[in-house]
């Protein structure tokens, strides 16, 4: 039960979980001072999501999981599988965005929102985004994140550098678990651009990694591949078969979190093309089956035309 009760840290990252959903209950509270009761409701449920993405980071940033980790490979793996698939799954689907700019002071959200969209200052700040946010881009970033956070040399110096373990290795999981699910979940303003076939191709692709990467540390290695783990005092789980369990552990998330997903995406182009014969047909002969390939074409909006077209303070803006 120690296991469960003991070696919780209440460090600052608590403070700052306590503060952004306060900020963000004062953002729900000016918008629905001018918006009607069923999108206020709509928008209180939505909170919810996000609340729960906020207690996910918890758990896994602050609990037991985030003290042993540093011990035992498949407690890492459970906290990265936090990082990168629960929380910001959770936080996209809370849509957060608009309550915390309208919770700026007077009528800042939307001076801000003004500068970063159309300003002159921000033309860089805007190229970057409309990068990261091009479907594959954000695709290929998280795939990348994974991979590279996993390779033995980068792994062992997160592991021995708290700096570079907690601001760049859990910060570009959560960053890249975002950008992410953000093309997957609808979170208003921001629009999905990805075809229904690319997302099913994203996900296959993104869990084959996954597959390849739990095979690599299980069933292709013959020893321990993280020296980090080789010599932890009073550890009685030998590494290598603490790294399979991990291995094991990666391989059965990515299918847990994978499968329904798709089957949602195959769903909905059932209800597109109205049956599973005429969704297979689409998928076979759709000529712009893969548009989604790096990113919105040529004449298209990008992905942050939804948030161009309102300001914060509108009182549909978080419609979907």
């Amino acid at each position: 039960m120690s296991y469960l009760t003991g070696h919780w840290s209440f460090d600052p990252f608590l403070a700052l979980a306590v503060v952004v959903a306060g900020w963000q209950e004062i953002g729900l509270w000016r918008m629905a001072r001018r918006s009607r009761p069923e999108r206020t409701r709509e928008r209180r449920l939505r909170s919810l999501w996000f609340y729960a993405g906020l207690v996910v980071l918890l758990l896994a940033v602050s609990s037991p999981i985030d003290y042993w980790a540093d011990d035992y490979f498949w407690v890492h793996m459970i906290q990265h599988l936090l990082l990168m698939f629960a929380a910001p799954s959770l936080v996209v689907a809370g849509a957060p965005w608009q309550p915390l700019l309208d919770a700026l002071p007077g009528r800042s959200g939307r001076s801000v929102t003004r500068g970063v969209l159309a300003g002159t200052w921000s033309r860089p700040l805007r190229a970057l985004g409309g990068l990261v946010l091009r479907p594959w881009v954000s695709i290929g970033i998280f795939d990348a994140v994974m991979i590279f956070w996993h390779l033995p040399g980068p792994y062992d110096l997160a592991e021995r550098n708290q700096a570079i373990h907690i601001w760049l290795m859990h910060g570009s999981f959560f960053a890249a678990g975002v950008l992410f699910w953000l093309q997957f979940i609808p979170s208003p303003p921001f629009r999905r651009r990805m075809p229904l076939l690319s997302r099913a191709a994203a996900l296959l692709v993104t869990n084959v990694l996954m597959i390849g990467l739990a095979m690599a540390l299980s069933i292709f290695a013959s020893g321990s591949v993280y020296s980090v783990y080789a010599h932890i005092p009073g550890v009685t789980l030998p590494p290598f078969a603490d790294q399979q369990i991990g291995a094991a552990i990666l391989w059965v998330c990515g299918d847990f979190w994978a499968v329904p997903t798709m089957i949602t995406i195959i769903r909905q182009m059932v209800a597109v093309d109205g049956s599973m014969s005429g969704a297979l047909e689409a998928m076979l002969h759709r000529g712009n089956a893969l548009a989604g390939w790096g990113g919105a074409r040529a004449g298209r909006p990008g992905p942050l035309a939804d948030v161009r077209a309102q300001p914060p303070s509108s009182p549909d803006a978080g419609q979907l």
